[in-house]
């Protein structure tokens, strides 16, 4: 039995769904500050390497988009009863785990790049070479990619097995296994930096595998493999732009995240959880969109209108967990923090911006999705994450900034 919302017109989803989607967010919260605590004990690592962290927000976007993506195409299936776990190559999950591993290794390379070529662009002095930023980029992208393909199939077939709602517990989990797997690899992947010949390998290796990947696709590749392809590149590589941006605010503001470590540990948790909520209500919306039980409206009708404000009430306690671990994380790590009120104020202050500016993102990305003929799940999210990754990181320093003179 639900009841009813006043204006919004529907009952809001049963207290068990958002149990669901509560318990999710509190497991990436948790997860995410375990990739934060890793950012917070390699501030050294950051400054001996100028420019890694313009890679961060973007890799670790790269991971829950790419994966996102793949878990709300795969939910998607489930709910319209076309999902079966197979491993073929002509499968849905074969076709999403190919296209996944090819995305991977493109996206790596484009993403060491731009990186380097913002690095350029901006001035970061003595930024590292070329070819040490794709072999941190697609090392580091392998590593963590392994981890968070393995879940989103666990997922997956989770959801199948025990009834879990894909679209409340994929995107929130996948992301939490991105953020703690990217970083911790990322500093693995740099410590390969320092001797020339496993950077030469990797380069040469990388830039070789680029144009056989490409070509096996487009000659043999299926349909459904090529569609993903053509559709997830560019919403991508937009992303990957939209984290660097992200990347760059955030450089610019290391002297202070040295200064309070704890900063460093809540901010991938910060960002997560921001693209977390509007991924999930992006799945949810495409889902529901896909089952025709609501309609591409210029504005949110009553269904829609309840998803957004479900996602609203849960930032509140989800923000607040999040500054609060993040001062007790990073106390018992020996990491100066500013305080807990600081932290959960600034958390909460960024948060709930945030939050607003994800949920719209999320409806009229979904949206203008499904108008343009392209697939909501695999434009929603990606661009959803990254685009919070952007405001997130300028959200949160603002609050930042503000409390500091309070």
């Amino acid at each position: 039995m639900t009841s009813r919302l006043g204006w919004f017109g529907r009952a809001l989803p049963p207290l068990g769904e958002l149990g669901e989607r509560l318990a999710a967010l509190f497991m990436l919260v948790v997860v995410a500050l375990l990739a934060g605590l890793t950012l917070g004990h390699n501030t050294d690592r950051l400054e001996e390497l100028p420019g890694l962290l313009l890679m961060v927000p973007a890799a670790i976007a790269l991971r829950g988009n790419i994966f996102g993506a793949l878990g709300a195409r795969l939910g998607t299936a489930i709910h319209a009863g076309t999902f079966r776990l197979s491993m073929r190559p002509s499968s849905v999950v074969g076709e999403n785990v190919l296209a996944s591993l090819v995305l991977t290794l493109g996206t790596s390379v484009a993403l060491a790049i731009l990186a380097k070529g913002a690095a350029v662009v901006f001035g970061i002095a003595g930024s590292i070479d070329l070819a040490a930023f794709i072999t941190i980029s697609v090392v580091g992208g392998f590593l963590s990619s392994t981890a968070v393909l393995v879940t989103a199939l666990g997922l997956t077939a989770g959801s199948v097995r025990f009834g879990w709602d894909p679209d409340n517990v994929t995107a929130p989990l996948v992301t939490a296994v991105g953020d703690v797997a990217t970083v911790p690899a990322l500093v693995l992947a740099s410590t390969l930096v320092g001797d020339r010949w496993p950077v030469l390998s990797v380069t040469s290796i990388s830039l070789l595998a680029i144009p056989l990947a490409v070509y096996a696709v487009v000659k043999v590749g299926r349909p459904g493999l090529k569609t993903i392809l053509r559709e997830s590149t560019p919403i991508l590589i937009v992303g990957i732009l939209l984290d660097i941006a992200a990347g760059i605010t955030v450089e610019s503001q290391l002297d202070s995240f040295a200064l309070f470590p704890a900063l460093l540990v809540l901010l991938p948790a910060f960002l997560a959880v921001a693209g977390a909520l509007g991924g999930t209500l992006s799945s949810r919306l495409a889902s529901q969109l896909h089952l025709g039980t609501i309609a591409p409206n210029r504005l949110p009708e009553a269904r829609a209108r309840a998803e957004i404000l479900v996602s609203m009430g849960l930032a509140v306690p989800v923000f607040a967990l999040s500054g609060l671990l993040a001062h007790t994380f990073s106390s018992v790590s020996d990491l100066d923090s500013p305080g807990t009120g600081w932290l959960v104020a600034a958390a909460l202050m960024a948060g709930i911006v945030a939050t607003l500016m994800s949920s719209l993102i999320a409806y009229y990305s979904t949206i203008v999705s499904v108008r343009m003929g392209l697939d909501p799940d695999t434009y929603g999210i990606p661009l959803v994450t990254s685009t919070m990754d952007l405001l997130g990181a300028f959200t949160l320093i603002l609050a930042v900034e503000i409390l500091a003179f309070t």
